[in-house]
């Protein structure tokens, strides 16, 4: 018996839990779950775990219907096991616990699974000598219901005070929440849309880091509808309004030392950062399939603004799609930036891939080109060519056809992954890509 096991038994008597959630984030990047009585827990603390239909993860956004071409069907069965030490009483939600899942067929990780995906990355990530440090920065809109219609909270722009008084109760409420959980959140602030919010959380070890994301999403739901409110992590829910993204931030490690920065010059990157982020550049349009996988994704990605519309990057460029942060002067840079991610994707197949495209640019010692120290956009077709700058994918169709001639991503997923997690994109493209904007929103707005 291990001591996490201990401490959920103990951690259930004292807080008077009920019901333990066995969550999973599915192929579509819906957060789901079973919640377990605890009067019959003993038999999962040691047994195979939660069952669910295999076919759960040929699920698309749309409906609870099979997507054709995923390799799955209606028979199968396989098994949550919980990771005990991510098991949390939920501050918003008495009487529940949550716990987090890898899911597996027999005694193997399922090939399905997108959890187990990115332990795979992590551990070729380690038999190289690096860890990967990393976090979601978290762009939302906080809605309410005026009848037939959904509104912003408040009527600000960016950084104005005006929204953190408008939601004192709401934030507070959602920081304690999270800081109960271990998630701290850095900062808060009002963000460009009205009723929008930014709040980037502390960097973790690379599938912590991806826990958190979960955990962040659930959290802001949770705390939002306490308040009579919605959030919405949808990319791009008002059509002239600023869309939402979830920014990875992350940085290169080999044992306790942060190798981001190169260390003879300390303001520059490494030449293992600069190959790192050659590989994030060269695989990027496919990657995107992973990092902004909704149809409605590619109504936030624009050239001019801010979202990063092509494959380029720079020091504090906040146009380029992998900006390197610059830090106070006389110190040395500790992160870099992918700006075309947002808060729909599943964030263990994002930041899994991500990996899986740097680990391929050190492996063949890529180059990155020079940085880029201007919008992109001002630049002609002709010298964007001579720079090595494309446009990014301007429709997820796009990013799907780039996916599926990708070798190395395929190869990373495996076949069974690739195989369900591109049938799951093709069916909510071919479903969404013709539909009336606010009937795309209608269906995502409380899916994410």
């Amino acid at each position: 018996m291990t001591d996490w096991k201990n401490e959920v038994r103990a951690a259930i008597r004292s807080r008077g839990i009920r019901y333990v959630r066995f969550i999973w984030c599915d192929n579509a990047g819906l957060i789901r779950a079973k919640a377990v009585h605890t009067a019959f827990l003993e038999d999962y603390l040691e047994g195979a775990g939660v069952g669910i239909a295999a076919a759960q993860q040929a699920l698309p956004v749309m409906y609870d219907a099979l997507a054709s071409g995923s390799g799955l069907t209606p028979a199968g069965e396989v098994h949550m096991r919980a990771d005990w030490s991510t098991f949390t009483p939920l501050p918003y939600a008495p009487g529940h616990a949550r716990v987090l899942t890898d899911i597996y067929a027999g005694d193997e990780p399922w090939p399905h699974c997108p959890r187990s995906f990115l332990r795979r990355m992590i551990e070729q990530a380690g038999r190289r000598g690096w860890r990967i440090m990393a976090a979601f920065e978290n762009e939302f809109y906080l809605l309410r219901r005026e009848g037939d219609q959904v509104v912003p909270a408040d009527s600000t722009v960016f950084a104005q005070t005006a929204a953190l008084d408008a939601a004192a109760a709401v934030l507070e409420e959602l920081t304690t929440a999270l800081e109960a959980q271990g998630v701290v959140p850095e900062m808060i602030y009002a963000e460009s849309g009205p009723g929008q919010f930014e709040m980037p959380i502390r960097y973790a070890e690379a599938l912590r880091a991806a826990d958190n994301q979960i955990v962040f999403r659930e959290t802001v739901r949770a705390v939002a509808h306490r308040h009579g409110l919605i959030a919405s992590f949808v990319p791009k829910i008002f059509p002239d309004k600023a869309g939402s993204g979830a920014h990875l931030h992350f940085s290169l490690w080999r044992g306790d030392r942060n190798r981001t920065a190169d260390p003879r010059r300390p303001e520059m990157l490494s030449a293992e950062a600069r190959a790192f982020v050659a590989g994030i550049l060269h695989h990027l349009p496919a990657l995107m399939a992973f990092t902004t996988p909704s149809p409605n994704s590619y109504k936030r990605i624009r050239p001019r603004f801010w979202s990063g519309a092509f494959t380029c990057w720079g020091y504090g460029n906040r146009e380029a799609a992998v900006r390197v942060p610059q830090p106070p002067a006389g110190r040395p840079i500790t992160h870099i930036e992918l700006k075309t991610v947002d808060p729909s994707c599943n964030p263990y197949l994002a930041l899994g891939a991500v990996i899986a495209a740097g680990l391929d640019g050190l492996e063949k010692g890529l180059d990155p080109a020079e940085p880029i120290q201007m919008d992109p956009a001002d630049l002609s077709e002709e010298e964007q060519a001579v720079r090595g700058i494309r446009p990014l994918p301007a429709s997820l169709g796009e990013a799907i056809a780039a996916l599926e001639q990708d070798e190395v991503l395929l190869q990373a997923l495996g076949p069974e992954l690739a195989r369900s997690y591109l049938a799951v994109r093709r069916a909510e493209w071919e479903a969404m890509k013709d539909l009336p904007h606010e009937e795309e929103v209608r269906i995502l707005l409380e899916r994410y």
